[in-house]
């Protein structure tokens, strides 16, 4: 059975250990490790299976180019499931549970850079619609947002910036 619960600090290593085993590269262990004792690192959950963290998902907070209601947006980045666990549904409530999170902090809404396909059925869309746009150079429906309460964009538009740390670990 899969159990998500809050990242703690002991579970730091078995963290790494899932994005390394997920991305098959080390870059984005590095990445949470930097983010961790940051402003920008919101939200940070992991899944179990019998005890073992199988599962994790962290949010930071991003930017808006143009936000003149102070919108807190947040971004989704990274996720990452043992390959052993993957389409087990671990990965669906890590999101689901993390965006609960997000909602729960005040935050407007959320951002993703990844799949249509996967993200959409959370309630992802693509970010044009919003009109916001990422910092990255990638394809327009690739990057996702969706809005946590009613109106959680409004006004909001232009660039979508992540903390730089995303930019210096070039993740």
């Amino acid at each position: 059975m899969i159990f998500i619960r809050p990242e703690k600090p002991d579970d730091r290593f078995a963290i790494g250990v899932v994005h390394i085993a997920a991305f098959g590269e080390p870059n984005e262990a590095p990445l949470v490790d930097a983010l961790r004792p940051t402003d920008a690192a919101i939200v940070s959950l992991v899944a179990e299976n019998a005890g073992r963290i199988i599962g994790h998902i962290l949010f930071s907070e991003v930017t808006i180019e143009e936000n003149p209601q102070n919108k807190m947006v947040a971004g989704l980045a990274p996720l990452a499931v043992l390959p052993d666990f993957q389409k087990e549904g671990a990965g669906s409530k890590l999101i689901t549970e993390g965006l609960k999170a997000c909602l729960n902090l005040k935050y407007d809404a959320a951002v993703i850079l990844g799949s249509t396909a996967y993200y959409s059925r959370f309630g992802f869309h693509p970010a044009s619609g919003y009109n916001l746009k990422c910092e990255y150079p990638v394809l327009p429906e690739d990057f996702m947002a969706m809005e946590l309460i009613p109106h959680g964009l409004d006004q909001c538009k232009g660039l979508v910036k992540y903390h730089k740390l995303f930019g210096e670990l070039e993740v």
